[in-house]
């Protein structure tokens, strides 16, 4: 499966399409901002605008995924894409958990380990009653933060702090979405913020977990009759 897109949820990058959740109309976006509602290129998925362009919120997306951003405190990307024959029968073959623990490691985390050195994972966690069965993964990312060298950031002239980004997979509608949240308190509070990281992954699966029950995935639309 070919995921041109992915490296943009995964590291942040800066997308050519830009603008406030508030700006319509909504010019340069493949999704559409609507009354506060992102819904995504060809209807995959809608979702309520996480961010306030007071607070520097923005909205970038290309045809696979959308990532909502501010200057204080939320990095957020959405992706849906729709699995080709090769993923459909990992899936019947593996089932759902290790499926999705296949594909984390295969697309995601593939990507993490080549674009920032010393990546590991923490810890995974599948929840089999959020949204048809849910992969939670907690991963720290050596300079990988979004935050990094925003106004909002104390001691800046200490070394590139390790973020940590929660990615969260399921399934539906034969589509694989994958929902990321970095934890925008480690880098924007450094030393201020006192957490193990048990509540650091807590927090993440708070915001995840609140994020995936908000998402609304239409029914596909039934053939048109002839």
């Amino acid at each position: 499966m070919r995921l041109p897109c992915l490296p943009v949820l995964l590291a942040g990058c800066t997308l050519a399409a830009a603008m406030s959740a508030q700006e319509l109309p909504t010019a340069g976006l493949y999704g559409e901002v609507r009354n506060g509602n992102y819904t995504a290129n060809a209807g995959r998925f809608r979702l309520p605008v996480p961010v306030l362009p007071e607070l520097g919120g923005k909205v970038f997306d290309t045809e696979n995924v959308v990532t909502f951003t501010d200057d204080v405190s939320t990095h957020v990307s959405v992706a849906a894409f729709p699995l080709d024959m090769s993923n459909k029968w990992e899936l019947e073959t593996r089932g759902r958990k290790d499926f999705l623990t296949y594909f984390y490691t295969e697309h995601v985390f593939a990507n993490f380990t080549q674009r920032f050195a010393g990546v590991a994972n923490e810890r995974s966690l599948f929840t089999p009653e959020l949204r048809g069965g849910a992969l939670l993964v907690f991963t720290l990312l050596p300079g990988g933060s979004a935050f990094q060298g925003k106004g909002n950031v104390v001691d800046t002239s200490a070394a590139p702090p390790v973020a940590k980004r929660g990615t969260l997979l399921f399934v539906e509608r034969e589509m694989i979405f994958i929902l990321s949240s970095e934890l925008a308190e480690r880098v924007t509070q450094r030393s201020a913020f006192q957490k193990t990281a048990d509540e650091e992954n807590e927090i993440l699966r708070g915001r995840l977990i609140e994020l995936a029950q908000r998402l609304q995935i239409p029914a596909p639309r039934p053939p048109a009759k002839r």
